[in-house]
């Protein structure tokens, strides 16, 4: 059995709790375990130890450093720890299984209603006027979101890029490249990580370089137990539950967007300044002629690429006398 009343908290809660104080080796046991748990739990001490590249001691040590007797234990901590996240699959089927569609619609719907409701009542407006602040002046802004939340990060980097410069969003597959992509970061810029359950440990790392550089760090994460908190400035908290094998953003896009519309009302006139230089730049090169479509024009967009077709062809028609 764990050793709750000693440490507290599942595998994976004392992983993050104990991450920042870890050696380089059991780093890179913990990141292999919370990336990749499904393929762990069925490793001996052994073979984890020669997949990650330390020794079969070293995951031992690893094992008793966040509070099991020994790998048995430990591993046997994982094992369940698996087994609750796959038996949520489970559960889905018991609550979904005999709806009809329509109801099951309604009642996902409602579950995203309760969870911004809950944003809304735990969220700390200190915070939340923090991190406009320091968004707003940081000389740059770092943008990270893995996996599910790579969306979320893309949005937060194309609001951000009109309202402000100096917005780099990471795209990365691997924590090497992330460091490559903001190896310049220092005590005048700032990072805004976002991440969920299951937490990304590459978001971690990144978070954690920041910091080291003392650049401003604002988390977008789900509670006050989240790893993510760790290396950050401010936490901007988001309730977000598996309703299905997908996970829930609703709440935290509302949030981004409550953040965006801050600070819009921040610096308006900056806003407006950077709006119209873009719409200058719309016009004059004509960047959405043949992309979207403008209804309240007299004449919508989509009429342009025929009518430019139709005159080409009445110019031909003439040069050859028709």
């Amino acid at each position: 059995m764990e050793k709750s009343d000693k440490t507290g908290g599942d595998i994976i809660s004392r992983i993050s709790d104990r991450y920042p104080k870890m050696s380089k080796s059991h780093k890179a046991i913990a990141a292999y375990i919370t990336g990749s748990y499904e393929q762990a739990v069925f490793m001996t001490a052994a073979k984890l130890g020669e997949t990650v590249g330390v020794s079969e001691s070293t995951v031992v040590r690893f094992a008793s450093g966040i509070g099991y007797d020994g790998y048995p234990e430990f591993q046997a901590a994982l094992e369940e720890w698996v087994k609750d996240k796959l038996n949520s699959v489970q559960k889905i089927g018991v609550k979904y299984g005999r709806r009809t569609q329509s109801e099951v619609l309604t009642s996902v719907l409602q579950s995203d209603i309760e969870k911004i409701q809950d944003t809304i009542d735990h969220l700390d407006g200190t915070s939340f006027e923090m991190a406009v602040d320091i968004i707003l002046e940081a000389e740059t802004v770092y943008v990270v979101g893995i996996r599910s939340c790579e969306p979320l990060a893309g949005f937060l980097q194309f609001y951000l890029n009109m309202i402000r410069g100096n917005v780099i969003l990471l795209r990365t597959t691997s924590v090497s490249e992330i460091f490559e992509q903001m190896i310049r970061i220092n005590e005048r810029d700032a990072m805004v990580g976002i991440s969920f359950p299951r937490y990304s440990m590459r978001t971690l790392k990144a978070m954690e370089f920041a910091n080291d550089r003392n650049a401003k760090v604002i988390a977008i994460t789900d509670s006050v137990h989240s790893p993510m908190n760790l290396y950050s400035s401010c936490n901007l908290l988001a309730r977000s539950d598996m309703v299905s094998i997908v996970d829930s953003l609703v709440a935290p896009l509302s949030l981004i967007n409550a953040l965006m519309v801050a600070l819009c009302l921040k610096r308006p006139a900056q806003v407006k300044q950077n709006l119209e230089e873009l719409e200058k730049v719309w016009n004059n090169y004509q960047v959405y002629l043949n992309d979207e479509i403008n209804f309240i024009d007299e004449e919508p967009m989509l009429d342009y690429p025929l009518m430019k077709g139709t005159d080409a062809l009445r110019q031909e028609d003439g040069a050859s006398g028709l």
